[in-house]
C-alpha cells in the first residue's frame, strides 16, 4: 500500500501559487498514470489504482495546508496505511528554487502542513519529497514568507519549477514502481 499525498490549498484562489507545488506534482503524476484525482473522501480528493501489485492512493487534501494532517490521518485509517507507507510531496522555502530533496523521516522543519501531519500521525516516520522554492527575495528577507508562498509563481521561476515538477513526478513514479527509496534519494539529493 502506498499513500501519496501532495500538499496545497484548495480553491481556485490558490491555484498556481508556490504553496501548491505538492498539488502540481500530483497533477503531473495523475496525468502520467492516466487517473483523475476527483473522488471526495476523508477531506481530500483522491484517485486509487493498482500498480506493481500495490494499492496506490493519490490524495490532495482539501483542508488547507496547516490542517493537512487531518486528511492524512483519515486516509491512513481508511486504507490501512502505516506512516512508512506514506509519501508527502510539498514546497520547501529552505531549499533552492527547483531543487528536490527526499527523506524517509524527520521533523517538519518550517513547514506547518508537515508539522500538522506529524502531530496527527504521532510519527515522523513517513517519506517526504520537498520541492525547493527558495528565491533571493526570501534569503534577504525582502518579502514575508507567508505572503510569498501564497503568491502566484513568478514568470521567471515558472520554467525551473515546471522542470522540478516533472522530475518530482518521475521520482514518485519510480517509488510507486518499486525502485529502492535509497536509490531514488541518491539520484535526487546528489
Amino acid at each position: 500500500m502506498k499513500l501519496i499525498v501532495g500538499l496545497g490549498n484548495p480553491t481556485s484562489k490558490y491555484r498556481g501559487t508556490y504553496h501548491n507545488l505538492g498539488f502540481m506534482v500530483l497533477d503531473e503524476l495523475s496525468s502520467r498514470l492516466n487517473v483523475k484525482i476527483k473522488v471526495k473522501e476523508c477531506k481530500a480528493l483522491t484517485a486509487t489504482l493498482t500498480r506493481s501489485g500495490d494499492l496506490v492512493v493519490l490524495a490532495k487534501p482539501q483542508t488547507f495546508m496547516n490542517l493537512s494532517g487531518e486528511c492524512v490521518k483519515q486516509l491512513a485509517k481508511k486504507y490501512g496505511a502505516y506512516p512508512e507507507d506514506i509519501l508527502v510531496v510539498f514546497d520547501d522555502a529552505d531549499i533552492p528554487l527547483g531543487k528536490l530533496r527526499l527523506r524517509t523521516e524527520g521533523s517538519g522543519g518550517t513547514h506547518n502542513g508537515v508539522k500538522n501531519i506529524i502531530s496527527e500521525l504521532n510519527s515522523q516516520n513517513f517519506k517526504r519529497l520537498r520541492v525547493g522554492m527558495k528565491v533571493p527575495e526570501l534569503e534577504n528577507r525582502a518579502v514575508d514568507i507567508r505572503d510569498f508562498v501564497l503568491s502566484k509563481i513568478q514568470f521567471e521561476d515558472r520554467e525551473i519549477l515546471d522542470e522540478a515538477i516533472k522530475r518530482a513526478a518521475s521520482a514518485v513514479m519510480d517509488y510507486i514502481d518499486g525502485v529502492d527509496i535509497e536509490k531514488i534519494k541518491l539520484h535526487l539529493n546528489g
